[in-house]
C-alpha cells in the first residue's frame, strides 16, 4: 500500500471532500467546504515528492519531471477512488486529492430539480452545466448519466478529464474515455465520438473554440450532448460560447444557441442548515422563444428577467433557489447570503451579523 493511503484514508473516514498536500505545511482536509489541518508534521519537499512518485506510472513521472502538471484518477489500498492533481510550487510539490464516491448518487438523493429529469428524455440538443470549480458539476453529470443508463437503452460516449465515477452499463452502453490516456483532446474525443454510432456524448469541458464548434455540430446532427464550463451563470455561459468563437461564426453561433441549447443549469453547494454536509443548488435556463430572441439580438443582459418568470417551465435563479432553500430550513442562511447576487434580500435570515456590510460601508 502507498504511504499516501494513510492520509487519504483518513480523509474518507472524516467524510471530508478533498485533501491536500503541500510542502512546509501539514496535509489538509476540505469537510464541508471549510479547510482544516491534519494533526500532522509539516511535510518535506523530498518526502511529499517521494510519497506522491508511489502512485505515478512511469509515463507520468516522466511528464511531471518535464514540468507538466497532472490530471488523473487513482483508485487507493482501501478502494476509496480519487480525482487527482499533482503539480510543482514556489516551494515544491503539491498535491489534491478530490474523493470520487463509490456509489453514483441519484438525481433524487442530490435534490436536483425535477425539470432536470425532463432534460435527460432529450433525443438531441446540447445541455450545459455550469459552475466553478468544485461546485458539484461532475456528480449532478454523472447523476443524469445514471438515469439515462438505467431508463434508455442508448450508446452513451463520455469523455472526461480524469474519468470520476465509473458506470457499469445497464439499459445502455456507457463508453468512458479519458483525456491524455484514450484520446489526445476534447475535441478529437467529440468527432472520434460521432464516428461510434452515439446517441449522447458528455464533453467533460467546453474548453476551447475547436471542441465548442465540435459539440455543436454533434447537437446539431441528432445527438445529446451534456457539456461543462467554468461560468458562474446562464448568461455568462452564452456570452462565453459566442465569444469563444470566431467573429464570422457569431451569427451561426447565436443561431445554434437558439435553436440547439435546450437548458443551461448553473450550481453552487452551499452548506445544510444542519452544519453536517453540502447541497447543490441551482440556477436553471430552458430555451424559450422569447430568450431565444434575446440571444438573437445580443441582449443577453436580459435573460436574468426570463427566469424570475419562467417558473412554470421549471426556470429559478440562483437567488430564488438559495431563498426556497433558506425558507424550507435546508440551507445555511450565512452560507446562502454569501452566494446570492442580491444579498439584501438574505440579510434578514443572517445569524453571524459580522458578515453583513457595516452602516458605513453599506
Amino acid at each position: 500500500m502507498a504511504r499516501i493511503d494513510a492520509f487519504l484514508k483518513l480523509g474518507l473516514a472524516q467524510g471530508c471532500s478533498d485533501i491536500h498536500l503541500a510542502v512546509g505545511i501539514p496535509p489538509m482536509l476540505r469537510l464541508h467546504g471549510d479547510l482544516m489541518p491534519i494533526k500532522f508534521r509539516d511535510l518535506g519537499s523530498s518526502e511529499l515528492e517521494e510519497y506522491i512518485f508511489e502512485i505515478l506510472t512511469e509515463k507520468q513521472r516522466e511528464l511531471f519531471e518535464r514540468g507538466s502538471d497532472l490530471d488523473f484518477s487513482y483508485v487507493s489500498g482501501d478502494k476509496g477512488r480519487f480525482r487527482v492533481n499533482v503539480f510543482r510550487k514556489e516551494t515544491g510539490v503539491g498535491a489534491t486529492f478530490r474523493n470520487i464516491p463509490s456509489e453514483i448518487p441519484s438525481m433524487e438523493s442530490l435534490r436536483l430539480p425535477e425539470v432536470i429529469t425532463r432534460f435527460c428524455d432529450l433525443h438531441q440538443g446540447m445541455v450545459l452545466v455550469t459552475g466553478s470549480t468544485g461546485t458539484g458539476k461532475s456528480t449532478t453529470l454523472a447523476s443524469m448519466i445514471n438515469h439515462l443508463n438505467a431508463t434508455r437503452s442508448l450508446n452513451i460516449i463520455s469523455l472526461e478529464d480524469p474519468i470520476e465515477f465509473v458506470h457499469a452499463s445497464k439499459k445502455s452502453q456507457v463508453v468512458q474515455r479519458e483525456l491524455g490516456t484514450h484520446l489526445p483532446s476534447f475535441a478529437e474525443g467529440v468527432r472520434a465520438a460521432l464516428r461510434e454510432d452515439p446517441d449522447v456524448i458528455l464533453v467533460g469541458e467546453l474548453r476551447d473554440a475547436e471542441t465548442i464548434s465540435m459539440a455543436m455540430t454533434a447537437a446539431e446532427t441528432g445527438h445529446l450532448v451534456l457539456g461543462t464550463l467554468h461560468t458562474t451563470s446562464a448568461v455568462k455561459s452564452i456570452d462565453r460560447i459566442i465569444d469563444a468563437l470566431p467573429a464570422d461564426q457569431r451569427e451561426q453561433t447565436k443561431s445554434f444557441l437558439s435553436h440547439s441549447l435546450h437548458a443551461v443549469m448553473t450550481q453552487n453547494l452551499v452548506k445544510t442548515a444542519d452544519g453536517r454536509g453540502r447541497c447543490a443548488v441551482l440556477e436553471v435556463l430552458v430555451m424559450t422563444r422569447a430568450i431565444a430572441k434575446l440571444i438573437n439580438t445580443e441582449q443577453t443582459h436580459q435573460i436574468a428577467a426570463q427566469l424570475l418568470t419562467g417558473k412554470d417551465l421549471g426556470m429559478q435563479s440562483m437567488d430564488q433557489s438559495l431563498l426556497d432553500g433558506v425558507s424550507q430550513k435546508l440551507l445555511d442562511p450565512d452560507d446562502a447570503y454569501r452566494y446570492a447576487v442580491d444579498q439584501k434580500k438574505f440579510e434578514r435570515f443572517v445569524t453571524d451579523t459580522t458578515i453583513l456590510p457595516s452602516a458605513e460601508f453599506g
